[in-house]
């Protein structure tokens, strides 16, 4: 009966801010305007499939740097002496206190055309190189928001293991990174509409747009929001099931 109350308040905010909101966007993405049930909003998500493709990729690339550069690091920096590690994971955490979209607008001005690493670039003789409004933009902004995620969990597990199989028993932080870096990557809008000016559209500004852009159309918005709960979920059952088969290897 304890712990039926203790988990009570669980319970009734999985309810309304999970469980409530996922039923909305079911009903939605399968009704038309006029509340009628229709499949038309699912078979229109496959026309946005380019958008969906350069999501995945956009956000896999961006995983897989911050894997590539979050993974020594984080193994750095559980080398290091207790005081210096809280030092350490400070500063990674320290980008996070700050707003979002100020950090994404400090990129902004660093990659314009007339921005700090273009007139840094000139002012010692070589060529501007135009950074902004492109996909290699996306992925840097991706990567600068989300690597924190992708050093944490490694971290956390990279200072509790025997130092004679880092690579195997660190997995589970590898996977939880992976995971925590993939699924913002691949549903932003913000990042790609700041840095990518428009012209590098991904399935967060496609729903955004549905919901309060001027094409304004909330069922088809909750489909795509579906679709890609979908291809979430498949991906973090995909990662999971690394993860056990790891588990298994270590038991």
């Amino acid at each position: 009966m304890r712990a039926k109350l203790i988990s009570a308040p669980y319970t009734i905010w999985m309810a309304l801010f999970i469980i409530v909101p996922m039923g909305l966007v079911v009903f939605f993405a399968f009704t038309d305007k006029s509340g009628a049930f229709t499949l038309d909003n699912i078979l229109r998500v496959g026309q946005y499939s380019n958008v969906f493709l350069r999501s995945i990729w956009l956000g896999a690339i961006a995983t897989a740097i911050s894997l590539l550069l979050g993974y020594p690091l984080a193994y750095t920096i559980s080398k290091m002496k207790a005081k210096r590690q809280s030092v350490m994971i400070m500063l990674v955490m320290l980008p996070m206190w700050m707003n979002f979209l100020l950090r994404t607008y400090a990129w902004m001005s660093l990659l314009e055309d007339n921005g700090l690493i273009n007139n840094m670039l000139a002012a010692i003789g070589l060529p501007r190189v135009h950074m902004i409004n492109t996909a290699g933009a996306v992925v840097l902004g991706m990567v600068y928001n989300y690597i924190p995620y992708m050093i944490l969990p490694i971290y956390s597990v990279l200072t509790k293991i025997d130092n004679s199989v880092v690579l195997p028993m660190s997995m589970p932080g590898v996977i939880s990174g992976i995971t925590m870096v993939f699924v913002p990557a691949v549903s932003t809008f913000i990042i790609s509409k700041m840095l990518g000016g428009g012209g590098n559209l991904l399935i967060g500004d496609l729903i955004d747009m549905q919901f309060l852009g001027s094409a304004y159309n909330p069922n088809l918005g909750s489909a795509i929001s579906l679709v890609l709960m979908v291809i979430i979920l498949i991906c973090m059952g995909i990662m999971n099931q690394f993860d056990d088969g790891d588990e298994n290897m270590g038991g």
